[in-house]
């Protein structure tokens, strides 16, 4: 989505809080975004994160502020509430307020076309029916 991200996340076993398994991802992905924005020479958008960045932060040497810090996590119990978010999170980029694509499964940020075409774009990309059924995990798995 161009100014948020939706994510169901399994963790098996729970090794750190998940305040900060949150807060590595966005350090990690805001590394990348930012590579990525210096590769393309996109200096605009590198000043407007820049401009975010608070004076306290900036001492700490941080240069961009790519994401706010906080989020919004929700525990997802039963299996139909999980399907309901899965759902929710695949048609948001055809939702009237967004309209990124006529067809939910060519946004590209999204796993639609893994569960409705079975193109797997990530590599680490796993079925939810699979996570909830016990047949693949972080914990049987060599990631």
């Amino acid at each position: 989505m161009p100014n948020h991200i939706h994510v169901l996340l399994h963790f098996p076993l729970m090794p750190k809080s998940l305040n900060t398994i949150i807060g590595n991802a966005k350090r990690f992905m805001a590394y990348e975004v930012i590579k990525r924005l210096e590769e393309k020479k996109a200096s605009h958008l590198l000043d407007v994160l820049h401009g975010g960045v608070k004076k306290r932060e900036e001492k700490k040497g941080q240069i961009h502020k790519v994401f706010e810090e906080s989020f919004d996590a929700k525990e997802c119990y039963p299996e139909e509430f999980i399907f309901q978010k899965l759902q929710y999170i695949h048609l948001n980029p055809v939702s009237k307020k967004w309209n990124l694509v006529d067809d939910f499964t060519d946004y590209e940020h999204s796993s639609a076309s893994f569960y409705e075409k079975g193109l797997k774009k990530y590599e680490h990309l796993v079925h939810l029916s699979d996570v909830l059924s016990g047949k693949n995990s972080i914990v049987n798995r060599n990631v």
